[in-house]
């Protein structure tokens, strides 16, 4: 072994030594019961069953699991159970230890949440679905079991995120998109606020690199002129607390990056028309527990005599914690300078648990001694282990039907009995016939809500007093997945409605099978896809429920397809995605899409360039332009998709099929027109129409495909269709239309 090896070696060797000592530091500080040894044996063991290996950053594997298990330390304030379980978590994935050599090791709970930890393969979803579904919907059966997996598990995902810089990009895109879909809302459903907001930052800037950079700039450049205003704003608070005799600490809270673009977003707005970014946060010792609540509500009360309060924006989370066991008072108040500020008013505690979510509940138990119970979510997973009860077959409808269960806005629903349930915003009446009971909720005819009848398909109100009115001769509908909500009422209306088609696709798959051995064919699975899709079908049972249903009838036009006799004009279907123009020569040859080879390095990017634009299929969900952040997606067909990164499709495959995603760039010269729609609002007046287009037309020479306008007391709403070459050009002529007296809209819409 050479000098230069040996001096690595030891420099990995006091590294690793270095990282586990100030995880020993930031465990002896905790209130934790000091298990020193195990975390030590756990370390030791970890790093010999991971020695000689290293992650893609270049540095020894070890590293990882420690960071995990500080993070499980440090920030969120889990013990040594926990501790031990995050260093030992990729030992049984990626070493020959199996579970039954750790328990013997280090006892049953640490194997049983090392298991639940461990990702794995395959899966009742098919090889089609992500490996990601499937681990899942293991991760949520043994976190029924015990809360901590999920909570390693998101540390876990943490670290992957602070270290993706060394992934290929269309690894980040799918580690980012999950991330984004699956991971943050969790974090946030447990409590974990700052966690959130770290995982949804650095999604956003792996996705979307350019707008997080120009909005870090903006907020780096605001810099100065918020803490001005932060200290204006707090100075008579600081001096009223003073008053008050509380020992306090007020905190300046940014809005972060993700948030602002996506409040850009939503609300088509600038940076600068953004006036929420800063946040103010009272966090005070109170006189004890008994009073905290109390003395909230008199810290609002002087707040109110120092400024104006917002009477719609008190929200109070005090009386009515979040189901996460959120508690704050939140106002919002009118600053000298004319802006809305929202001033956050906490104990010490509910600041606690504000950070840690549920880990921080453990230390505020009964007893000198806190234990890490797992009770506080018992009703969230009660649920959750329904829906599993009953999975989904398709991957990505599983996923969907938990993200829906992890609402982060919510209502509170009192029963006639004054019981209060906690209900997602948004959600309905037959919602919370679903909540209380799956017999409630399948023969619910309405609802009286504060003692007047509604449908049930009417949208809860927080406070409202909510009586459910059934019939036996009710019975569930399709049309009430439409406007249910949450993931248990949806999944219990599928399990229904599925236990009441079986017999009708019975009868549909019987009539197909004989019409195929009339017309001599043999009836198999390719066959019956094939035909799925000549019906724009996706499911083989939706066709087979159509046939049943009678509301499709196989004939001639089946038969011409199944033997390939269909027209040029009919195979080419794909032509409907393309939402571009290019001029071409009459007789050039149409240029066949790309079918991967299974030799494509899916690490390196695809370019899309004037050449090859029509190789690729572009779904009209969201309508990507060159200069968008886009990525490409391998369909069934083996054919390549392009999409934005930040379309709900897109982030839909991204978490359910990561391994089909690949990095796409535009090499586009402006030789190609795309079609981009923007949206215009503001005050009405005579000829604002004929200068919108006089701008457009005349000024830009751009042209204008489809024009449509409504007006309504004096405001005018907008839309126009137009043919560009990319982002540019749309930014131009967005900027251009910015001087149009009377326009306060200008966005663009997906």
């Amino acid at each position: 072994m050479d000098q230069e090896q040996l001096m690595r070696e030891a420099a990995d060797e006091k590294m690793i030594n270095d990282a586990f000592q100030v995880l020993l530091n930031d465990y002896m500080n905790s209130r934790h019961r000091k298990k020193t040894d195990l975390i030590t044996k756990a370390f030791n063991f970890a790093k010999q069953a991971h020695k000689g290996v290293r992650r893609l950053s270049g540095e020894p594997y070890i590293m990882h699991p420690i960071a995990v298990a500080k993070i499980v330390c440090s920030e969120i304030g889990l013990g040594s159970t926990s501790i031990c379980a995050a260093l030992l978590h990729d030992v049984v994935e990626d070493t020959e230890y199996t579970v039954e050599d750790i328990e013997n090791m280090f006892g049953a709970k640490i194997a049983q949440i090392v298991d639940g930890l461990t990702k794995i393969s395959g899966g009742i979803f098919g090889e089609q679905a992500s490996a990601q579904a499937e681990n899942f919907k293991k991760l949520l059966l043994t976190m029924s079991e015990d809360i901590r997996v999920i909570l390693i598990k998101i540390a876990d995902r943490l670290h992957n995120m602070r270290t993706l810089e060394s992934q290929p990009a269309n690894k980040q895109y799918k580690i980012a998109g999950e991330t984004l879909y699956l991971y943050a809302p969790l974090a946030h459903r447990l409590g974990l606020y700052k966690i959130k907001s770290e995982l949804e930052n650095l999604s956003f800037r792996f996705e979307h690199p350019e707008e997080y950079a120009d909005i870090e700039s903006k907020l780096e450049a605001t810099r100065l002129s918020r803490h001005q205003s932060f200290d204006q704003f707090t100075a008579p608070i600081e001096e009223m607390l003073k008053r008050m005799g509380l020992k306090y600490e007020i905190r300046e809270r940014v809005k972060t990056p993700y948030s602002i673009w996506t409040k850009m977003q939503n609300k088509h707005v600038t940076f600068d028309e953004i006036y929420d970014i800063l946040a103010v946060r009272i966090i005070f010792k109170p006189t004890s527990r008994e009073t905290e609540a109390k003395e909230c509500f008199n810290i609002y009360v002087e707040l109110s005599q120092l400024y104006k309060s917002h009477p719609d924006r008190l929200r109070d989370w005090v009386n009515h914690p979040k189901s996460n066991g959120y508690q704050a008072l939140h106002v919002t108040l009118m600053s000298k300078e004319g802006h809305w500020i929202e001033v956050q008013i906490r104990s010490e505690r509910m600041d606690e648990i504000a950070e840690q979510g549920l880990a921080a509940h453990w230390k505020y138990k009964e007893g000198g001694e806190y234990s890490e119970d797992e009770n506080e979510l018992n009703e969230w997973l009660h649920t959750i282990k329904e829906i599993l009860d009953d999975p989904q077959p398709d991957a990505m409808d599983f996923l969907d039907a938990i993200k829906l269960n992890l609402f982060s806005s919510e209502i509170f629903i009192f029963t006639p009995k004054g019981e209060i349930k906690t209900m997602p915003a948004n959600c309905t009446a037959l919602d919370f016939a679903f909540s209380i009971h799956t017999f409630l909720g399948s023969h619910c005819i309405g609802a009286k809500v504060n003692h007047k009848l509604v449908p049930l398909s009417h949208k809860l109100q927080s406070g409202d007093q909510v009586e459910i009115l059934t019939s036996k001769s009710q019975h569930v509908s399709p049309a009430w997945i439409n406007f249910v909500s949450t993931a248990k009422a949806k999944a219990k209306i599928q399990s229904i409605l599925r236990h009441d088609n079986r017999e009708v696709q019975k009868a549909g798959e019987t009539l197909l099978n004989e019409w195929l051995k009339k017309n001599g064919f043999e009836p198999s699975a390719s066959l019956i896809d094939q035909l799925a899709e000549f019906h724009d079908i996706k499911h083989r049972e939706e066709l087979y429920q159509a046939l049943g249903e009678k509301t499709i009838l196989l004939g001639e036009k089946d038969l011409d397809k199944l033997h390939g006799k269909t027209k040029k004009s009919e195979s080419s279907g794909w032509l409907k995605y393309v939402p571009f123009v290019k001029a071409k020569k009459k007789d050039a040859p149409q240029p066949e899409l790309l079918v991967v080879s299974e030799k494509l390095n899916r690490k390196k990017p695809i370019y899309i360039t004037d050449d090859n634009l029509r190789q690729y299929k572009f779904p009209t969900c969201c309508h990507p332009i060159p200069g968008d952040d886009v990525l490409g997606y391998i369909d069934n067909k083996n054919q390549i998709e392009i999409h934005k990164r930040a379309c709900p499709v897109a982030n839909r495959l991204k978490t359910s099929y990561g391994n089909r995603i690949l990095d796409a760039k535009w090499d586009m010269h402006k030789h190609v027109f795309f079609d981009a729609t923007i949206h215009l609002g503001g005050i009405d007046r005579r000829g604002i129409v004929n200068e919108v287009t006089r701008v457009i037309s005349n000024q830009l020479s751009v042209d204008i495909r489809k024009l449509m306008f409504t007006t309504e007391d004096g405001i005018f709403d907008g839309a126009i269709d137009l043919r560009v070459h990319d982002c540019e050009d749309l930014k131009q002529i967005m900027d251009s239309l910015k001087d149009v007296e009377g326009l306060k809209e200008i966005s663009r819409i997906m």
